[in-house]
C-alpha cells in the first residue's frame, strides 16, 4: 500500500518577474508589483511530498533525515537569502515565477531520490498563494 510523507523546508530569496521579450509597458501589466526593477522578496514555504511502499525492515516510506539532508543540501543552500535572477543559474534566463520555482526544485530533487518513489512539490509563495508540481 503506498503511503506519503512529506517534509516541510523554508527559505527566503528575492525575485524579479520580468520577460526580457516583452516592452516595459506589457511587463509591468502582466506582473504588476512583482516586476519592480529593484527586486522584491519571499519567505518561501516549501512541502516535499514522497510516495512509496513502506519498507517491511525499516517501517519507513524514506528516511526523513535523508530527505531533510537533500533538501537542505540542493535547495536551501542553493535558493537561501540569494536573488534569485541574479545569483542562480536556474533562473538566468528563466522568468523565477513560483510555477518555475517549484520545477526547477523538482528537477533538483528527482534525481537524488529513487526512481521507485513518486516526487511531488508544493511551494507557498506567499500564504494564500501557493502551487503544486506532482512531475
Amino acid at each position: 500500500m503506498k503511503t506519503s510523507v512529506y517534509r516541510k523546508s523554508h527559505f527566503n530569496s528575492a525575485h524579479r518577474l520580468h520577460n526580457p521579450l516583452l516592452s516595459d509597458q506589457e511587463n509591468e501589466s502582466i506582473f504588476g508589483k512583482c516586476n519592480r526593477p529593484n527586486y522584491h522578496g519571499h519567505n518561501y514555504e516549501l512541502i516535499v511530498k514522497v510516495t512509496g511502499e513502506i519498507d517491511p525492515i525499516s517501517g519507513y516510506v524514506i528516511d526523513m533525515k535523508i530527505l531533510a539532508d537533500l533538501i537542505k543540501d540542493h535547495i536551501e543552500e542553493k535558493f537561501d537569502h540569494r536573488n534569485l535572477n541574479l545569483d542562480t543559474e536556474e533562473f538566468a534566463t528563466l522568468n523565477p515565477t513560483a510555477e518555475n520555482i517549484a520545477r526547477v526544485i523538482y528537477d533538483i530533487l528527482r534525481p537524488k531520490i529513487d526512481k521507485k518513489f513518486d516526487l511531488g512539490i508544493r511551494l507557498y509563495e506567499t500564504e494564500r498563494n501557493f502551487v503544486e508540481y506532482p512531475g
